[in-house]
């Protein structure tokens, strides 16, 4: 049996999904039902990697609560604290409807505990994870012939300071490309693409820059395989950032900010420089250690040895048979009632 969870201004946000999203609906699991996101990928996919039989003991919610089943209960939260779906769990008697909050990060857990008072034992960090890139899927071009780029996230995250950018380095080198993989239409949204038709008819006008827009999944994991970077002056507080795992095991050297959970994500192995809310200066930051990263790129052949110690550290970190396992020992002790 289910029950509604009351939760302040939650029929509002249902009308508004409503409103904004069409047929687009949310399941009780809090996933989008023609979404191919991130938070979708990850619960498909934790579906298939744990005993069926485990898991019908519990109702996993990603994110956003609506219907409630008799079951033991696991708010898996892949979203900033502030958003207006999370503020319920101000509530002591919201929070005690679940067992345990899964975060995707220490950041995210962090944040949660400073921006709403959800107590640290109340939680537990379980990172995102990936199917590692496969070697047979890499095969970059010589850096001396052509150095390419990739950005492969939805254009709200950071698309508009990148393209200038970029116009600006194709005038110092001669040997760049562009792939932007970027659009709403990943979350079943694609009316939200309109805003950013600008932006979209620089990259379809440039002859640097291929604008795919939304692809499935396998065709960017083949793109990342020919990329030597992931662009990505992000402007939005990552809670994890897949993105950035997935570019990172395709051996991706990943040119980004110190924003949210990007540090923690990308564990040292980035050219990482400090976020400004200053838009020219990010221009600046960004534009001056991507044009050192593609100097000495060009320059230099001994990413080698560092790209691979990356590759092997994502690959295994990240990996569900890794995550899978945590997720198992969760379970089992919350059913069990040791955890």
């Amino acid at each position: 049996m289910a029950t509604q969870l009351n939760i302040t201004g939650l029929e509002e946000a249902q009308k508004e999904d409503e409103f904004s999203l069409g047929d687009n609906k949310m399941t009780n699991s809090g996933t989008w039902t023609k979404s191919q996101g991130g938070t979708e990928r990850m619960f498909e996919r934790l579906k298939k990697e744990l005993d069926p039989k485990l898991l019908d003991n519990f109702q996993v919610i990603c994110s956003r609560v609506r219907d409630l089943e008799d079951k033991k209960r696991i708010l898996w939260l892949h979203d900033l604290w502030n958003d207006p779906e999370n503020q319920h769990l101000k509530e002591e008697s919201s929070l005690s409807r679940f067992e345990k909050l899964v975060f995707v990060s220490n950041y995210q857990m962090s944040s949660f505990h400073l921006g709403l008072g959800v107590p640290f034992d109340k939680g537990i960090v379980m990172k995102n994870a990936i199917d590692p890139i496969p070697m047979s899927k890499i095969n970059k071009p010589d850096p001396k012939d052509q150095i390419r780029l990739i950005y492969h996230t939805t254009p709200h995250r950071g698309l508009e300071l990148l393209i200038p950018v970029f116009e600006f380095l194709c005038k110092e080198h001669d040997n760049l490309h562009l792939d932007v993989f970027s659009s709403f239409e990943i979350y079943g949204w694609k009316h939200r693409d309109e805003q950013y038709k600008q932006v979209f008819d620089v990259c379809n006008n440039h002859k640097n820059i291929t604008y795919h827009g939304f692809q499935p999944h396998n065709k960017i994991v083949d793109a990342l395989g020919k990329a030597h970077i992931f662009a990505f002056p992000s402007i939005w507080v990552e809670t994890s950032c897949i993105a950035a795992i997935e570019a990172m095991s395709a051996k991706c050297i990943t040119v980004t900010n110190n924003l949210g959970a990007l540090p923690e994500t990308c564990a040292n192995f980035a050219s990482m420089y400090q976020f400004t809310e200053d838009g020219q200066k990010h221009v600046n930051r960004f534009a001056s250690i991507l044009n050192n990263t593609i100097n000495v790129m060009k320059e230099q052949n001994n990413w080698t040895n560092q790209l691979e110690v990356q590759k092997n550290y994502f690959d295994n970190f990240y990996s569900w048979n890794f995550r899978a396992k945590e997720w198992d020992l969760l379970l089992k002790g919350l059913a069990d009632g040791s955890q």
